[in-house]
């Protein structure tokens, strides 16, 4: 039956339901962990095969991993294990609401592992505030800093540069995300649930999230996860409570409706492909291929172990890695062991 073609949205709609009812069993797992490379942390693709193209010119590009960057080889991304760094950014340029939550800019980093088998995904946190060592560039001579300055001094490649001698870890790709999309992503998938070990108070509103479960919409989910001083543990509660928004979005894909619904899908992923930019070295179709075996139930989340989060240097208040259990946690995701590392070393959410 073919499509009049004095109908371009029917005609539009029709082709993006073909496409989808093509994709499968590829639906569920690369669409979970595309809205999670998306907004946070921490998954693989965006899409499926069939859509690809659709998206790929969604998504902008750009040097993000610089000299650090490992050399080209068409068949890396084949075999696993893979590692991909997610860069986090909060800026809010040129939006409409600009300046709704002025001087709250939390700049996130976190580390993708998948392995070896390309079934697993483990994603972890880096505290922005990590007192380590920033290489030279610039005006600066290089010592110690906080993580995150490494952005102001040197941009995307220069943080790259800087984990990559952190952890030893060699990249395969990188991608920032821009978190500001986390409130249309969270209305288009019709609000999440998320259960909170602690209270949390908004310093922006009166609104507090007592201890329990609360379902938020969009502009909820915003000004939870920008909460850092009335949270226990500060951006470590933070990071906690960006996993808890994250898991709700994939939990609210994968059990509503939306997987077979043509036209919400595709605002959901075209939404998602704007809020990202992908090192120009990584190859979109490549990236879901890899990430096709990868389920929501089999990404683990977790934070590099630190001994303070208020350190006292000249940089001002940081955190303090254990040194110990930090390389021990990087030698794993070298090895391809992390998810066995962190069943022996158990995470707990910060406490109230």
């Amino acid at each position: 039956m073919s499509v009049p073609s004095t109908a371009p949205a029917s005609q539009h709609r029709w082709r993006v339901g073909r496409r989808l009812r093509a994709m499968a069993g590829w639906k569920k797992a690369l669409l979970g962990l595309g809205v999670l490379l998306l907004v946070l942390a921490t998954g693989t693709a965006i899409g499926a095969y069939a859509l690809v193209n659709r998206y790929q010119s969604k998504v902008s590009r750009t040097d993000l991993l610089g000299t650090v960057a490992k050399p080209k080889d068409e068949q890396r991304w084949k075999s696993g294990p893979l590692n991909l760094l997610l860069l986090g950014s909060d800026s809010r340029e040129g939006e409409p609401d600009q300046g709704r939550f002025p001087g709250e800019r939390s700049d996130t980093i976190m580390l993708v592992h998948i392995s070896k088998n390309l079934d697993k995904a483990t994603v972890i946190s880096l505290p922005r505030d990590s007192y380590v060592n920033v290489p030279a560039a610039g005006p600066w001579e290089g010592g110690m800093n906080k993580l995150n300055s490494a952005f102001a001094f040197g941009g995307a490649p220069h943080a790259a540069k800087t984990i990559t001698e952190l952890t030893g870890v060699q990249f395969d790709g990188a991608v920032i995300a821009n978190f500001a999309s986390i409130r249309k992503l969270v209305d288009l998938v019709g609000g999440v649930n998320v259960c909170v070990p602690y209270d949390v108070r908004s310093t922006f509103s009166s609104k507090v999230w007592s201890k329990g479960c609360h379902d938020l919409d969009g502009d909820e989910a915003e000004e939870f996860v920008r909460q850092r001083k009335e949270v226990p543990g500060g951006d470590f509660g933070r990071i906690h409570d960006q996993q808890l928004v994250v898991k709700g979005i994939m939990e609210k894909v994968n059990a509503d409706g939306m997987l077979t619904n043509p036209l919400r899908l595709d605002s959901l992923l075209v939404t998602a492909a704007q809020a990202l930019t992908i090192d120009k070295s990584v190859d979109l179709q490549e990236l879901v291929l890899a990430a096709r075996q990868v389920k929501p139930a089999n990404v683990k989340y977790a934070t590099v172990p630190y001994t303070s989060a208020n350190l006292q240097t000249p940089a001002g208040s940081a955190v303090k890695l254990d040194d110990s259990k930090a390389a021990a946690m990087f030698a794993a995701v070298r090895d391809d062991t992390i998810q066995e590392w962190l069943e022996a070393n158990p995470q707990k959410a910060p406490e109230g």
